[in-house]
């Protein structure tokens, strides 16, 4: 799974780094044959002042096309990593789901064919 990591600030501490390499593959290992890319941005809005203004976003692309995108805000950079990737690996899921359940649906259906008379047939 190929990620990046990019800040407001720019250089990021590597530790912090490290945590969020380590929370994207606990989130979404499993997904890793239908992610094509992860990107990390993270954003402190009000810089040295505090309060709850560090932004984490993650936008996950798919193969199939389509993004996932989580964004949490909070007090301090781990808590809105671990917040943003457990957001983003749920929401991952359910629109991978959605979108097996679509295929299957349209798969296996019973197809409905109108005859040339006009005469109707399964």
């Amino acid at each position: 799974m190929l990620w990046s990591l990019k800040s407001d600030r720019g250089k990021v501490d590597p530790r912090l780094s490290a945590h969020v390499e380590r929370r994207l593959r606990f989130a979404l290992s499993r997904f890793s044959g239908r992610i094509r890319r992860v990107n990390v941005f993270l954003a402190d809005q009000n810089g040295p002042r505090g309060g709850i203004d560090k932004t984490c976003r993650i936008v996950v692309r798919l193969r199939d096309g389509g993004d996932v995108v989580a964004e949490v805000s909070d007090v301090d950079w781990e808590i809105a990593v671990d917040r943003a990737t457990t957001r983003v690996g749920h929401s991952t899921g359910r629109d991978l789901a959605r979108r097996r359940a679509g295929r299957r649906a349209t798969r296996g259906a019973a197809s409905f064919v109108t005859g040339v008379d006009g005469a109707a047939a399964w």
